[in-house]
């Protein structure tokens, strides 16, 4: 008698369990709702900073960066995205002309560009973030190192049309634009992962930003040559405590939403340049470290610049110099002539 309700018990359990089982194939499985980081005034007992601005956040920033060469030719400006970048690296490409390799990691432009093509030097920038590298086009020796897997790419001469759109506004080279959604969507063809977020700089807390001491920078003018079309000049801003930026007199600000850039630290730098062909390329030292200028809060220290684990980091006295919170901005100038002429300091 006891086996038999036992057999009827299972029965009944299986029945059950049955039921229970077509009941959820019917009914689809609801995903939790993912929660957008809120980005907040930061110090330094936030639980979470973004690792490129210190920037606090309730959420682990866990995204990678994103690294994209933009055009500064005066035919490309203003450009889209900027005023998004955690950090920019502006360098000499051939002749006289700049060109920004801009980092993204805390905040994700909707469209970006003009995208222009790699350089050695900028592709060695990208890597020190374990950045995925976005360039239309590429120098030889470019070419060899996108070739070669040294860094997870995507490049509009493979996506032209696709990836990277033209607008119809501007002409070749000057026109070629992505989408933070079509480099998600590159990413995911190519397979390259998007959940490696890079090492993070050293950051001042708030009460530290607030004591910075030094020479007064109200403005400063880093230029590249006679051509004053490529002038670098920042302007503080005492209101706000951050630098704006300007190109040939015009301010840098996003073309689509006029948001300006502005600059919580800015970096001028002296390295070793060098032209390898006859079509003008460049190479620069980024390794064997120099002289520089940092500017933060109104004030300018001399600093060291060193090659740490392939990241271009400033020192005073030997030791890690933080950055005060927020944005930056690096401009990298030929050691010939170098700083002393190069940049220009005015304190009214």
């Amino acid at each position: 008698m006891i086996r038999k309700w036992t057999a009827a018990a299972a029965a009944f359990v299986l029945l059950l369990s049955g039921c229970s089982q077509a009941k959820l194939a019917k009914e689809p499985i609801k995903k939790p709702q993912e929660k957008a980081p809120v980005v907040k005034t930061a110090d330094k007992d936030d639980q979470y900073h973004f690792p490129l601005t210190g920037i606090g956040t309730e959420t682990k920033p866990e995204d990678r960066a994103v690294a994209v060469m933009i055009n500064n030719h005066p035919k490309a400006r203003q450009q889209s995205g900027l005023n998004k970048a955690d950090i920019v690296y502006e360098l000499l490409a051939e002749g006289d002309i700049t060109r920004f390799l801009a980092v993204f990691q805390s905040e994700k432009p909707e469209k970006v560009g003009p995208v222009r093509s790699a350089r050695s030097y900028f592709v060695k920038l990208a890597k020190s973030f374990n950045s995925l590298y976005i360039a239309h086009g590429y120098s030889p020796e470019a070419k060899k190192m996108l070739e070669s897997g040294y860094i997870d790419n995507l490049n509009g001469m493979v996506y032209d049309g696709s990836l990277f759109k033209r607008a119809s506004f501007r002409k070749a080279p000057h026109n070629s634009y992505i989408t933070y959604e079509n480099i998600l969507k590159g990413a995911a063809m190519e397979k390259y992962r998007m959940d490696a977020p890079p090492a993070p700089f050293t950051y001042m807390s708030k009460k530290e930003s607030a004591k910075i001491t030094g020479k007064d920078a109200v403005s400063v003018k880093v230029s590249y040559s006679s051509n004053p079309q490529f002038d670098s000049k920042y302007v503080y801003d005492s209101a706000s405590g951050k630098y704006k930026r300007f190109s040939d007199g015009e301010q840098t600000a996003d073309l689509e939403s006029k948001e300006p850039v502005l600059l919580d630290n800015i970096l001028i730098l002296e390295m070793v340049h060098k032209v390898v062909d006859s079509a003008g390329h460049r190479d620069i030292d980024l390794q064997s470290g120099g002289k520089g200028y940092l500017l933060q809060k109104g004030k300018v220290n001399e600093i060291e610049w060193k090659n740490v684990e392939g990241r271009i980091v400033p020192f005073v006295n030997g030791n890690q110099s933080p950055l005060v919170q927020g944005k930056t901005w690096v401009n990298i100038v030929p050691a010939d002539p170098g700083l002393s002429k190069s940049v220009t300091f005015n304190t009214d």
